[in-house]
């Protein structure tokens, strides 16, 4: 009787200083014992072998919400092993049968100074409501091993996984990338899963929305069993080598169903100006006045007319962009004849945009309204045909005050026929300004316009816009011309 109640105040007083039923320093003497070791951290995420943590008690039961293998381990307390030692165990659920798999499928091996194995449950398919995974240690092939601790409040010869609600969504890691802009050229970025993914459900998936500036393709590696990452490669279809401008792609994740974008949902890839510019340049002074809320630019696009491809004409009321004194494109436009430098005026010297003077109606910025059958006029619906910050300049050499190169600001535009149809259209492009005669300006670019259900896709064309309305004719072209499409 001595004896027996010696070892129990031991075995209570280890119990006490390790803070876990699961690592008791017992003697030599005591009896072997194999049990389930899953710990779990305070953020409710398993501790995963072989990281230990002594101040964590072994669960007997977890919800889990993740469709990553989950990784449920198994210990043994003994001296080192001379011979090895197998334990069975099963494996049932509540649930469909084929929903789950395990490795091994039904036994663990211990040898030498492996104390320590790991039954893998992997999800095969998203599960109902109210369903759970049942694991039991049945046997082991020394007899003389107990099979759960040794004690009766807290066994741990089973381990219950309760399949909670999935909350299956997905972030980039990484927010941007720099290329240097040269065909072929390749990056790779990855799409996190944090609690996993199904490979059915996303192969097909498009959960990506684009804006690009430059021509790429785009491919990913096999899902494999990695179920956390997917690594994707961008590969340049196009050479994007004049330094004095920035050319930048952007993709955005989105929500589909039973995923959701969270965290970073941007990704932008760009080739960032090499020439610094020079304010003084100030290109964008060229096709604004301030002093004019009516000031107009012209423009025209290779567009149908119904039969044949043409030039068509718009115009657009243009204003500068305002910025912040701080703004690294900032130049003061007026100090409102005031020494106060709180009311002073900077525009961007590079950025033009279109909009209306005042009111809720629209401007034809890019003669988008030829572009629709249908269309609302009224901002509330199409806010998209006023584009406040749209043309971007890149001055020659960092200072030309005459010419260079354009970039259409890569963004999305909303436009529809009413309030319960609207589309989200992704614009991007680019080319050149130059001026042609004394104070005419031109510039040239492709505009490209991105929907898939307006489009299937991407379309785009050629446009001309100037700075005064008394321009020369551009020359006809051999190119195709979009269409109008009906919203």
């Amino acid at each position: 009787m001595t004896r027996i109640k010696i070892f129990s105040l031991l075995f209570t007083a280890l119990l006490y200083i390790s803070c876990s039923k699961d690592d008791y320093k017992l003697g030599s003497d005591i009896d072997p014992y194999i049990r389930f070791n899953f710990l779990v951290k305070a953020d409710n995420t398993p501790l995963e072998y072989p990281t230990i943590n002594g101040n964590l008690v072994p669960q007997s039961t977890y919800e889990n919400k993740s469709v990553k293998t989950l990784k449920v381990p198994v210990a043994l307390t003994t001296r080192e092993l001379k011979e090895t030692v197998t334990a069975n165990f099963s494996a049932e659920t509540s649930g469909v049968a084929d929903s789950f798999s395990v490795n091994p499928i039904n036994q663990l091996s211990f040898q030498g100074n492996k104390l320590t194995d790991t039954i893998y449950v992997s999800f095969d398919k998203r599960w109902a409501a109210n369903q759970s995974i049942n694991l039991k240690l049945e046997t082991v092939s020394d007899p003389d091993i107990h099979i759960g601790n040794l004690n009766s409040a807290y066994p741990n010869n089973t381990f219950k996984i309760d399949l909670g609600t999935i909350a299956t969504n997905y972030t980039f890691p990484v927010t941007q990338y720099n290329v240097k802009g040269e065909v072929g050229e390749t990056i790779d970025f990855k799409v996190n899963f944090p609690n996993g993914f199904f490979p059915e459900e996303i192969e097909n998936a498009n959960f990506f929305k684009f804006q690009n500036g430059f021509e790429y393709s785009l491919t990913h590696d096999e899902f494999g069993d990695n179920r956390s990452t997917v690594t994707y490669h961008l590969t340049l279809l196009e050479d994007l080598q004049n330094d004095d401008a920035r050319y930048e792609s952007k993709i955005t994740l989105i929500n589909i169903p039973n995923y959701t974008a969270t965290g970073n949902i941007n990704l932008t890839i760009a080739k960032p100006i090499k020439s610094p510019r020079d304010i003084q340049a100030n290109p964008a002074s060229k096709f604004t006045d301030p002093t004019n809320a009516f000031y107009l630019t012209y423009g025209e696009h290779w567009f149908s007319n119904g039969t044949t491809c043409a030039w068509q004409t718009f115009n657009a009321l243009t204003f500068p962009v305002v910025v912040t004194k701080d703004d690294p494109n900032a130049i003061l436009y007026s100090d409102k004849g005031t020494t106060n430098p709180n009311d002073d005026v900077y525009h961007d010297a590079f950025k033009i945009g279109f909009n209306v003077a005042s009111g809720t109606n629209t401007v034809n910025s890019f003669g988008l309204k030829r572009w629709f059958s249908n269309e609302s006029n009224s901002a509330s619906v199409s806010p998209g045909f006023n584009i406040t910050s749209a043309l971007e300049f890149f001055p020659a050499n960092g200072n030309s005050k005459t010419e260079g190169t354009v970039l259409v600001i890569p963004q999305d535009l909303t436009i529809g026929k009413d309030k319960d149809n609207t589309y989200q259209i992704a614009i991007s492009g680019e080319g050149t300004y130059k001026e042609i005669s004394n104070g005419l300006y031109e510039i040239s670019f492709e505009l490209k316009l991105t929907n898939d259900k307006l489009f299937g896709g991407t379309v785009s064309t050629q446009y001309r816009m100037y700075n005064n309305r008394a321009y020369p004719k551009p020359a006809a072209l051999s190119i195709p011309c979009p269409k109008e499409v009906a919203l």
